[in-house]
């Protein structure tokens, strides 16, 4: 099993931390793709992911698995200790769907492409794009935290008092929000609660993108 990915690539941490917290050994350290300097559109890499995107899953048998929640849901089903959905359905649904809030509807705003096409194509300056990430990390946070704090089933984390997928996912858009692009979270009390017991577990801290091989030594959570 080999990861493709990059130090700060937030699909890529939502792999890290799952692998991390299921206790999968994969064959060689993380191999880095650097999307900031378009290596994803190399050929070697097109040829394994054609959307020229991170991360990608690569196991001896079958073609390489592509996007991060395709991959989480692969781990959860092929190595299912420990559990990262509920044995119900509706708290499955209910995991997946504060998952889906962060991947599908606030992650896919900020990637490097989004951000490329603001600045080449529509020509949005620096002051610009800095308010267009800050706005759509934090609505996504916003609608994790109307779900958290009014739910019952909310508990030391997102969904009881274990981490599930709903975790790994809002963990990555708190990233987005505070580390990237320095937005005040303020506003999302239960969010951050919620982070601060995630970041307490290694599978979750050591995965962080500041800790990984290649982040910038001036980069600080």
């Amino acid at each position: 099993m080999k990861l493709y990915g990059y130090w700060r690539s937030l699909a890529t941490y939502r792999v890290r931390v799952a692998v991390a917290l299921k206790g999968i050994a994969l064959d060689e350290p993380e191999i880095p793709v650097d999307i900031l300097q378009g290596k994803q559109f190399d050929d070697a890499y097109r040829k394994l992911n054609p959307q020229s995107v991170v991360p990608a899953l690569v196991m001896d048998a079958g073609p390489p698995l592509f996007q991060s929640m395709a991959i989480l849901e692969y781990l959860e089903e092929t190595r299912p200790q420990p559990p990262l959905l509920p044995a119900d359905a509706r708290g499955r649904a209910r995991v997946r769907g504060l998952a889906q809030i962060c991947v599908s509807d606030g992650h896919p705003f900020i990637v490097p492409r989004i951000r490329r096409y603001l600045e080449q194509e529509l020509k949005a300056d620096e002051a610009a794009r800095t308010r267009w990430q800050q706005h759509w990390s934090l609505k996504a946070l916003e609608a994790v935290e109307a779900h958290l704090a009014a739910e019952p089933q909310t508990g030391r984390f997102c969904h009881g008092d274990a981490p599930t997928l709903a975790d790994v996912c809002v963990a990555s858009q708190v990233i987005a929000a505070k580390d990237y692009s320095r937005c005040d979270v303020s506003g999302v009390p239960t969010v951050m609660r919620v982070y601060a017991q995630c970041m307490k577990l290694d599978a979750f801290a050591r995965s962080h993108p500041s800790r990984q091989p290649g982040a910038p030594a001036d980069f600080k959570a």
